[in-house]
């Protein structure tokens, strides 16, 4: 019997429809769905979905960022075109399934048995049996014989006196196609009913719209809200420790849908354990659930991988932020000569304006945008050097291979990983909008050897923080470096300053040697300080202070011949006359003078660089953060996800498809039986097929005309020799060729 693959044909009259039909259920047309399917998955997966436009503005600048925002390459998985992709694979496999499965099906219930003597001898795996046992005894022995080899069988007798044999095992296979398209279908249709096309569908059909202003959530209008029967979402809720939620955050390209819950979300308690690098190891939410319907409260824990079903609705812990810890800092003037001090206190998330009182304040208001209890960093250089103790490990001829091979993270450079403390982020925005960044640490950090605070500084969130490192007091505070800064703003305290290193340096017999070093002094600390010869703040833009000023000065005024001599001789003036300037600021603070030892020179010489670096801060007040009270807020993924089972059902089918197609064969198996009239006995046509012809189908045949030689018990040198047989074959047969799945009909 021929079999086609052609499957069931569409009758329309319209030869147009009949092409359609024909193109969409074609192999071909899957195959294209499937790989801009995958193509498009890739991208995906490459491209971090659902980031701000600005950031995709940054990485691939604005005239291309617009375009891939045109075709949804930002939020590929919710975007219409592969929505589409979707529909037409399953419609595309499903029409493949309706006209080809029915013919499928019919094929495995199909015994083949209306054969011909003369199709089998065509057949290339056949072989030829003569034996002495009558017809009926060799039918029982060869279905017993069939039965043990796992072959299903049907007799039946012939219209000319002959009796056949039809088997088939391994028929099932077709059922693995089946399968494996089913599961195609099964998939995509989970993967819709968890896509974002049921929003799409409520809000076309029910006016709903994404809002993009802030506004409280309560007091959205329902316009914006989706129901709590919304069969699918996939949304997001933030809440911090002591508050609770009833509501998720669905991201929409043009804004957000608020999803109502049927339950709210109490965190009690979120728990953070971290790595030796800093890195989180776990983090876990105590959470109550409260049923809006019964009142009924349902304590949980939720963990990364463990999530919290309740109402169909899975609760997973996505991340953790901060939830508005509570901020207690100390306000520090960064210019004019008072080292006057208030207290500044704020809330992360939240601003604060900065008092008019302070030196320099001109409305700039300051933004709290980040705060990190703990910070592990790696507190050596780029070779491996301890930043504290300056002195690194040689690296030896095995640290240059290990470090070499392996994994490309491995380094043979030691790390020296420290928890330097908490540290606050902030923004001071003036009152033109502009804004700069700031990082600063609570504790002072050990570096080469000398307690220094670190406060961060960039323009921009792009760029890395640059450092300005304020040497720590005897105190650990900044206090001292403080009262150095104000009285170097101070006029008066340079003149002071100025005339006591005079005094110091030179002998008082030589006055006019001591006048002229005093009115050198004045003028490297004014250039310093950022002022003018009569003291007070420069019009020069060159002129900001520190270095820079200095700098400028020696490149307008020295030959260059002698600018390096006339540095090194300013830069020993200026570190003398700092150090007065410092002793002045001790007594005016109260304080007795400092001793001259090791450490107040270092001290001084870092305060100066310090210095230097802080007109460039761009702020008029440093942060110092004393204490705090942390409150962390866990980030939570609420999914409703109908179609996860279909999805799971599906990839089951498809597994089962797959391997009832590699693993499965099919055999069929005929053995033509009729009386030998000169013998007396019966004599035997066996053939075999299969619909994939393989290595192991020629060992399977051989081996199984073996088996029927040995059941019928003719020898194999008999059974391999030509049997005469009616209907005009000369002779049988018995060496395996190709085979053929054709069977032909009389």
């Amino acid at each position: 019997m021929s079999v086609t693959t052609s499957g069931m044909q569409s009758k329309s009259s319209c030869r147009a429809v009949r092409h359609f039909v024909e193109l969409v259920s074609s192999m071909r047309f899957v195959i294209a769905l499937l790989v801009v399917l995958a193509i498009a998955s890739i991208i995906g997966t490459v491209l971090t979905q659902d980031d701000p436009y600005p950031n995709y503005v940054n990485q691939f600048g604005p005239f291309w960022a617009d375009i891939f925002r045109g075709l949804s390459i930002y939020t590929v998985y919710s975007a219409w075109w592969f929505m589409l992709i979707l529909i037409f694979l399953v419609i595309s496999v499903s029409l493949c399934v309706i006209r080809n499965g029915p013919k499928m099906i019919a094929d495995i219930k199909s015994w083949k048995d209306r054969v011909h003597e003369g199709g089998l001898r065509a057949f290339h795996h056949k072989g030829e049996f003569a034996v002495g046992a009558d017809r009926a005894k060799t039918t029982a022995t060869l279905e017993r014989l069939a039965a043990k080899m796992g072959y299903r069988t049907v007799t039946r007798q012939t219209d000319n006196g002959a009796t056949l044999i039809a088997g088939k095992c391994g028929a099932m296979t077709k059922i693995g196609y089946i399968l494996a398209h089913l599961a195609i279908v099964v998939i995509c249709v989970g993967g819709l009913l968890d896509s974002n096309l049921p929003i799409k569908l409520q809000m076309w059909m029910f006016n709903k719209s994404p809002i993009n202003s802030n506004a409280v959530i309560n007091d959205i209008p329902p316009k914006h809200r989706l129901s709590t029967s919304n069969p699918t979402f996939r949304g997001y809720a933030w809440v911090p420790e002591g508050q609770f939620v009833g509501t998720a955050i669905l991201n929409q390209p043009a804004g957000s849908i608020i999803q109502d819950l049927p339950f709210s979300i109490q965190l009690n308690k979120f728990i953070v354990d971290y790595y030796s690098t800093g890195m989180p190891k776990l983090f876990a939410s105590d959470i109550v659930v409260i049923d809006h319907k019964t009142g009924k409260r349902i304590p949980a824990r939720i963990e990364v991988n463990k999530p919290f079903t309740y109402e169909g609705v899975s609760i997973y812990q996505s991340s953790f932020q901060d939830g508005g810890s509570k901020l207690e800092m100390t306000a520090w003037p960064m210019s004019g000569g008072s080292a006057k001090t208030m207290p500044f206190n704020g809330a992360l998330g939240g601003t604060a304006p900065i008092d008019a009182k302070i030196a320099g304040a001109q409305g700039e208001t300051v933004e709290f945008t980040d705060f990190r209890a703990i910070n592990v960093e790696n507190m050596t250089d780029g070779n491996g050097t301890p930043v504290a103790r300056g002195v690194g490990k040689k690296e030896t001829l095995r640290d240059a291979f290990d470090e070499r091979l392996g994994s490309g993270a491995k380094t043979s450079k030691p790390m020296d990983l420290r928890n330097i403390g908490p540290s606050v982020q902030y923004k001071v925005r003036g009152t033109d909008g502009q804004a700069r960044e700031y990082s600063n640490y609570m504790l002072p950090v050990d570096v080469a050897g000398q307690s220094m605070f670190l406060a961060g500084m960039r323009v921009s969130p792009n760029d890395p923080f640059r450092y300005l490192r304020i040497p720590a007091d005897d105190q650990h505070s900044i206090k001292q470096w403080m009262l150095l800064r104000a009285a170097l703003a101070t006029p008066a305290t340079r003149e002071a300053a100025a005339h006591r290193f005079a005094l110091r340096s030179v002998p008082q017999e030589n006055s006019e040697l001591q006048k002229h070093l005093e009115e050198s002094a004045i003028r490297v600390l004014n250039l310093f300080a950022g002022a003018d010869a009569s003291g007070k703040p420069a019009d020069n833009p060159q002129m900001i202070g520190g270095f820079q000023s200095v700098a400028a000065f020696i490149a307008k005024s020295v030959p260059k011949g002698e600018q390096e001599k006339a540095a090194g001789l300013l830069m020993r003036m200026l570190e003398g006359a700092m150090w007065d300037v410092w002793q002045i600021a001790r007594e005016q603070n109260g304080e007795p003078g400092a001793k001259v030892d090791e450490k107040s020179t270092a001290f001084v010489q870092a305060s100066i660089n310090a210095l230097s670096d802080s007109f460039l801060y761009g702020s008029p007040v440093f942060l110092q953060l004393d204490n705090f009270r942390q409150i962390q807020a866990s980030v939570f993924q609420l999914t409703r996800a109908p179609g996860k089972n279909l999805v799971y059902l599906g990839s089951l089918l498809l597994v089962v498809g797959i391997f009832a197609m590699f693993y499965v064969r099919e055999r069929r198996l005929w053995f033509w039986l009729k009386d030998n009239n000169e013998t007396g006995g019966a004599s035997v046509l066996m053939a075999m097929s299969t619909a994939r012809r393989t290595l192991d189908f020629e060992k399977e045949f051989v081996r199984t005309r073996a088996q029927i030689a040995a059941a019928l018990g003719v020898s194999p040198k008999a059974a391999a020799d030509p049997v005469p047989a009616s209907g005009g074959a000369s002779h049988a047969q018995t060496q395996s060729e190709a085979s053929s799945s054709e069977v032909s009909t009389r």
